[in-house]
């Protein structure tokens, strides 16, 4: 019988792969103690190697341009709601209330 499909938190995936770094333990008793497949153990693992680089270096600076950006596109919403909201008032003033014909 299969198992329910489980969603695991970063911050779990962040532990198993760390305790898989650490190689303190063997895989079964990774397996074991953190009840997932061995597979999964070593695709985190190798996840957290190959974006470890990313943590000291161009990743950090990403951050600062995503907050940039966000910035960016929430002056863009702002903006598209005031001319939505001019447009909205103006068809009122020409064809009356909504749902009105």
């Amino acid at each position: 019988m299969r198992r329910k499909r489980r969603n695991h938190s970063p911050e779990f995936k962040a532990k198993v792969a760390l305790a898989a770094c650490q190689g303190d333990l063997t895989m079964a008793e990774l397996v074991k103690k953190f009840d997932v497949h061995a597979n999964q153990v070593s695709d985190w693992k190798r996840q957290l190697l190959n974006g470890a680089a990313d943590v000291f270096g161009k990743g950090a600076q990403k951050s600062d341009a995503d907050e940039e950006t966000i910035e960016q596109l929430h002056a863009k919403i702002g903006r598209l709601t005031m001319e939505n909201d001019f447009l909205e008032r103006g068809l009122v003033k020409i064809h009356g209330p909504k749902g009105k014909r």
